[in-house]
């Protein structure tokens, strides 16, 4: 089965603007099969994940969190839970203004901490050629990183496989998806 998707985004439980059950509608409104709150760790409002489970949708809606983690500065890496699987990733590459030695260098230190499944390679929803040309040594995933409503829509993964939470983070962990930009 083909499914849209977008790994990323904020709502009102942390820095975004609109709620989860806002941000559902807008990308079910878009055509999208999954999406993953990943609201910020630090800003976390008390009772966030009862608010995520009770997000009416036909979507299928993943509960994560956007970790900062302090490594030489901080590195953000989104940790998205599924039934059985956990899926991490190194987020927003272009946003630290670091050259690939670094980068790598990043990476090597989280993977120390965490198992990263994929590198995200865009900006707030927007390509960034330099990142596009590169290859990593984990799959390069695109996402909106949306925290308003405009930010929706931008960016995006589609990939063939079973309409439910395991077989989505078990798809992306072996590479096989697109990347889609609007």
């Amino acid at each position: 089965m083909l499914l849209k998707g977008c790994l990323h985004t904020h709502t009102t439980c942390s820095d975004g603007t609109l709620t989860p059950q806002q941000v559902a509608l807008r990308y079910e409104e878009k055509g999208y099969d999954f999406i993953a709150f990943t609201d910020h760790d630090y800003l976390l409002k008390p009772g966030y994940d009862e608010i995520y489970s009770n997000v009416k949708s036909n979507m299928i809606i993943f509960a994560g969190i956007e970790m900062t983690v302090f490594l030489k500065g901080y590195i953000h890496v989104n940790r998205i839970f599924g039934d059985n699987q956990l899926l991490h990733i190194f987020n927003h590459l272009p946003e630290y203004d670091l050259d690939i030695e670094q980068i790598m260098d990043r990476l090597y230190d989280l993977q120390n901490m965490f198992t990263i499944d994929a590198m995200e390679i865009t900006s707030k929803g927007f390509k960034v050629k330099r990142f596009d040309e590169m290859t990593f040594p984990h799959p390069s995933i695109v996402s909106d990183d949306a925290h308003t409503a405009i930010g929706i829509g931008r960016a995006w993964i589609e990939l063939d496989a079973k309409r439910d939470k395991d077989s989505i983070l078990k798809a992306i962990k072996h590479g096989d998806f697109w990347n889609c930009y609007c």
